[in-house]
């Protein structure tokens, strides 16, 4: 239940000024582009941070890092509110992608090495739950904050959120610890093993074709999913009017959607298998945001939104169980990898798309990101289906 809560604040944060662009673009009198900077960048360094914290968690211990990381979110946080540029701004964003981009990746791993593998993606699915809420809860406060009392206010809340949370992490992690300590009191006793250098965690999984297909994937993923979703609220407020707080209603949607997958993964994943749920949330999310690319209505954007976040996390809950089994050995690092290459393509994503919506407009730009989710879906599906059926030849 804490990992869940400190994975809502996560993506909470991630997703904060999706709804707020449009305004922060206004009060610091900058391009759209430029301001979405706050997301770009914030996931720069949330990917980026991945290459040190998968290694660090596999030597130090996973849940004290997710404890101290959201602790320091919250710094980051209270820096973001008092920012008087948007320079400063976006470095207050940095620094809280930074210490965020422990949170989800080593929660992830930290369950992998705790779960049986027969219970590990319907695990994910409901430790899953805290992210979808975050999804659609940071976009809905940033929005409503955005507009009723102010931007800063936003960032007030996530400070308190990430104070909270980390105290109560970081309790239940002392807690964990001596127990750990009451069992075995004598560190004499436990077996040394020698740790590997973060080369030597690293190069087996990189160079592994499997991992290969999952870097990409999660690449593409983050570029075509997480980047372009951050532009559906400007969209909507763009192409039909819609006013931030209920462009923020409508998207933070996507989060209530996956929410319902989470209720229903348990019955969906036996019936439909890895593969089947990757092609068909592929699917389902491309078609839902070719809708609210197209339509006129603002009422048809609402299931859209509902239903792209059902179909989003049908995939994206399979891609998380593959990489928790990426590489069992060094499970910290394999995690922390999959994530970088998410982030990173969520970054590539975000300034791509914003950078588009001038010369393309934004229909265009949420068109385009649906196509690659349904030719992704496909495919990675397909590729789960070649390696099931390899794995049952060998």
């Amino acid at each position: 239940m804490l990992l869940s809560f400190a994975t809502f604040s996560s993506m909470a944060a991630q997703r904060i000024c999706d709804a707020m662009l449009p305004e922060l673009s206004r009060v610091f009198d900058v391009g759209l582009s430029q301001a979405a900077q706050v997301i770009s960048l914030f996931a720069v360094v949330y990917g980026v941070a991945q290459l040190v914290y998968g290694p660090l968690g596999d030597r130090l211990g996973k849940f004290r890092i997710v404890a101290w990381a959201t602790l320091a979110c919250g710094v980051g946080s209270v820096l973001a509110a008092l920012a008087g540029s948007l320079h400063l701004l976006v470095l207050a964003r940095m620094a809280t992608g930074l210490a965020a981009a422990a949170i989800i990746p080593l929660s992830l791993a930290w369950i992998g090495d705790s779960v049986r593998l027969d219970q590990l993606q319907e695990t994910i699915a409901r430790v899953g739950l805290g992210t979808t809420l975050g999804i659609g809860g940071g976009q809905l406060i940033g929005g409503l904050l955005t507009q009723t009392l102010g931007w800063r206010w936003a960032f007030v809340f996530l400070a308190l959120l990430f104070g909270v949370v980390g105290t109560l992490l970081l309790a239940d992690e002392r807690r964990q610890r001596a127990a750990m300590q009451a069992m075995a009191p004598d560190p004499l006793a436990a077996p040394q093993t020698a740790r590997a250098s973060f080369f030597a965690q690293t190069w087996p999984i990189i160079t592994a074709r499997w991992s290969r297909v999952m870097l990409l994937t999660a690449f593409t993923e983050g570029a075509a999913g997480f980047g372009v979703l951050a532009m559906w609220a400007a969209h909507l407020q763009r192409s039909l009017g819609m006013s931030m707080s209920g462009s923020g209603a409508v998207v933070a949607l996507f989060g209530l959607g996956g929410m319902l997958y989470m209720a229903t993964a348990r019955h969906l994943i036996p019936r439909l298998g890895p593969h089947g749920l990757s092609q068909a949330g592929g699917a389902v999310m491309g078609v839902c945001a070719l809708v609210v690319a197209f339509t006129q209505l603002w009422q048809l954007a609402i299931p859209a939104s509902l239903l792209a976040g059902f179909g989003f996390f049908m995939f994206h809950n399979t891609m998380q169980a593959n990489a928790a089994q990426m590489a069992p050995a060094s499970r910290g690092t394999g995690v922390s990898l999959f994530a970088a290459a998410l982030f990173l393509g969520q970054s590539v994503g975000a300034l791509l798309a914003a950078s588009l919506i001038g010369a393309i407009g934004s229909r265009t730009v949420v068109a385009v990101g649906g196509v690659v989710m349904i030719a992704l879906g496909l495919a990675f599906g397909a590729a789960l289906r070649r390696k099931e059926r390899l794995a049952v030849v060998h």
